[in-house]
């Protein structure tokens, strides 16, 4: 709705983070338990992330095509476009460190001793392709209200990483930049599901 419209202004109180294999579809319906939702439909949840949050990040770089009748541009041709997440998780686990580093899994330790397992850094990157889907939720004044945005990148992998401090004064964190892949098939790069009433436009 245009105008000014307090109910419109979104705070990301709350939210996940969730990962799956390429391609996979995001939760078809918003349940009472949303975590339930997302698992039920295979994704896995990476748990606590920084208090930072998610950076979304989506930048299009344009060419100019200039001519002999003017100094400035008369056209622009896009030429790429990034669509991106960046996070840092908190948690370490076999799901958290392989997407980190770049693919292939946590093994248990051929050793006899307890509890001992292996994670094996390749000598070269591979292709780690994931689908990388986020929720957060907004709940308005009273607690009555609750609005809840879904965004999906069906394909996509890790472009960066943050350096992991080791240290005594604050929690190890895996920082990463999640970017958006297209398959070359016309379909969406990435999708927004909302649980929102303010889309309406009867609202």
């Amino acid at each position: 709705m245009a105008g000014n419209n307090a109910a419109e202004i979104r705070v990301a109180g709350a939210g996940k983070l969730y990962v799956a294999t390429a391609g996979n579809a995001a939760p078809s319906s918003f349940g009472a338990d949303s975590a339930a939702d997302w698992t039920s439909a295979g994704w896995k949840d990476l748990g606590f992330t920084s208090g930072d949050g998610v950076t979304f990040s989506k930048k299009d770089k344009l060419e100019p095509i200039d001519s002999w009748q003017s100094v400035s541009p008369v056209h622009y041709i896009y030429s790429a476009r990034d669509l991106s997440l960046k996070f840092s998780l908190l948690q370490f686990n076999e799901d958290t460190l392989p997407f980190f580093m770049g693919g292939d899994a946590v093994k248990q330790d051929a050793a006899p001793a307890v509890d001992t397992y292996r994670y094996e850094i390749a000598e070269r990157p591979f292709v780690d392709v994931r689908a990388l889907g986020l929720e957060f939720t907004d709940v308005k004044a009273g607690g009555t209200t609750v609005v809840k945005y879904r965004f999906i990148i069906p394909n996509g992998q890790v472009t960066a990483t943050d350096d992991i401090k080791l240290g005594r004064k604050a929690a190890s964190q895996l920082g990463i930049t999640f970017t958006a892949m297209s398959k070359g098939d016309g379909k969406p790069l990435a999708t927004f599901i909302m649980k929102d009433s303010q889309y309406s436009a009867t609202v």
